[in-house]
């Protein structure tokens, strides 16, 4: 069922390139049109038909779309956005799948309306890998996906960003942007900013006899740094709430540690395995 006639994701990399090769898959646009710096990644975007066509200036790649996706870094977007702005054609939809939304949104607002709406969302699904060569066609099957609808969304736009989401095969969850930035501060922004200090922790010669545990509580630190500086400071403030909180236990951690309280080490443990059941998978 096509809902576009022509879709333009700007970035064609992991979450870009899997969105081209679901919309393809599920026949949602007549046409696809990457937008990528690099010649390379396009041609192989274009290879694996996650686009139909590719431009590196994005400004004819948004001239007759009706549908504009952001799969950059929130940094980009934020900056792409104005640029874009005068050459949407009007009644345009603009989203994102970037993993932060107050500063996203805002600017959307401020600088599409009234000519094009945009709206927020963030699929969450991903992988520490880049590229379009690592892009999967139904990595959206059963995710969720938050929409961050505002007061000032359009509803008509809203209800097409929806019915897209539902036909790629996500689960929808509605929240504001704000509400968003402090979920994901927690449960996604803190476990990142964790893997990355245990990593600078560490000794470089002792890293070889890290075992399973080691890789399954790191894994995330491989993850591109271009990416993730954007994410912390676009979330900067529910970012720093969250790290205060985990010093917090940490110190109370190592407060019963150094007391050698027995009771009291096995309390947090058993807490932290009681909440650690309720993650599915």
């Amino acid at each position: 069922m096509k809902l576009f006639n022509q879709v333009a994701i700007i970035g064609v990399g992991l979450m870009g390139g899997s969105l081209g090769l679901a919309l393809h898959k599920r026949k949602l646009a007549g046409e696809i049109v990457g937008v990528c710096r690099h010649r390379d990644s396009l041609r192989l975007a274009k290879k694996r038909r996650a686009i139909d066509v590719g431009y590196v200036d994005i400004e004819k790649a948004v001239l007759n779309t009706d549908l504009v996706i952001f799969a950059t870094p929130v940094g980009q977007i934020i900056e792409l956005i104005p640029r874009i702005a005068p050459f949407l054609k009007k009644g345009a939809i603009v989203t994102d799948v970037g993993s932060t939304k107050v500063e996203v949104v805002k600017q959307g607002e401020k600088f599409l309306s009234p000519r094009a709406s945009f709206i927020g969302a963030h699929p969450l699904v991903g992988s520490e890998k880049r590229g379009v060569k690592e892009a999967q066609v139904d990595i959206f099957e059963d995710a969720l996906c938050i929409i961050t609808p505002t007061l000032h969304t359009d509803k008509h736009s809203l209800r097409k960003i929806i019915q897209l989401w539902k036909a790629l095969g996500a689960r929808i969850e509605m929240m504001s942007p704000q509400k968003h930035d402090r979920i994901v501060a927690q449960t996604s922004h803190l476990p990142h900013v964790l893997a990355v200090a245990l990593m600078l922790s560490l000794e470089r010669k002792l890293i070889p006899w890290g075992a399973g545990g080691l890789r399954d509580v790191t894994r995330i630190a491989a993850s591109d740094p271009f990416i993730w500086q954007d994410i912390f400071l676009t979330n900067q403030k529910e970012v720093l709430k969250a790290i205060e909180k985990f010093k917090l236990n940490l110190q109370h951690f190592s407060s019963s540690l150094f007391r050698r309280d027995k009771e009291n080490i096995f309390s947090l443990l058993k807490k932290a395995q009681e909440k650690r059941n309720l993650i599915s998978g």
